[in-house]
């Protein structure tokens, strides 16, 4: 799902209900989306930049919104009580706030530009699980081709001795020594890693 940060600004835009809003993500159409980003983005790039945030900040938290907006509007699982603009900046918002306790930023004073509702806990959840995915894929990518590949047998629980035979190795007891090896080595970087902090909890 794209998201168009870079269209000319002259442009006419067509205005759309809620529902062409909601129906044009759930399809990914590009119209809608330059509309959702032109009209909406300023308010949430205003919000974190006024709260100690940056233009790089409010581009991720913006889109790391709507990946969890789309997500819920393709299991139809969506139901709005307030304009889409309003809902979209509470997301973000919740978002930010989330951001900003992880990076230990307390601010005295938050500048609110928007009206916002209480958002429920599924969003917040739903965010956990990608910053553990997108933490968990950082530190495997930094392990050894052998290791990656050990480890992806392992999640798709494939035998000790399917996976001697696919690996070419021919003591299974030097395959599962590294197994393990490679199982810790991933499991210190990713702890090691300021981010787990605030997600260990949720493992």
């Amino acid at each position: 799902m794209g998201f168009p940060f870079h269209k000319n600004p002259d442009k006419q835009l067509v205005h759309y209900t809620v529902e062409a809003i909601i129906e044009g993500l759930r399809s990914s159409d590009g119209a809608v989306l330059e509309y959702v980003y032109r009209m909406y983005y300023p308010s949430i790039r205003f919000f974190v930049i006024r709260n100690s945030g940056s233009d790089e900040d409010a581009q991720d938290v913006f889109q790391e919104a709507m990946i969890l907006i789309y997500k819920k509007i393709k299991r139809d699982d969506l139901e709005l009580t307030c304009a889409f603009k309003s809902y979209l900046y509470s997301v973000c918002r919740l978002l930010w706030l989330q951001q900003l306790d992880n990076r230990q930023i307390k601010l005295t004073t938050l500048t609110e530009n928007e009206v916002y509702i209480k958002i429920d806990d599924q969003i917040e959840q739903e965010y956990k699980e990608q910053e553990r995915y997108r933490l968990y894929q950082k530190h495997f990518k930094t392990l050894k081709p052998e290791c990656q590949e050990i480890l992806k047998l392992v999640l798709r629980k494939v035998p000790l001795k399917e996976m001697a035979r696919i690996m070419n190795v021919r003591s299974e007891h030097f395959l599962k020594k590294k197994k393990y090896e490679c199982k810790d080595m991933l499991i210190k970087r990713i702890q090691n890693d300021l981010n787990f902090k605030y997600l260990k909890d949720e493992w």
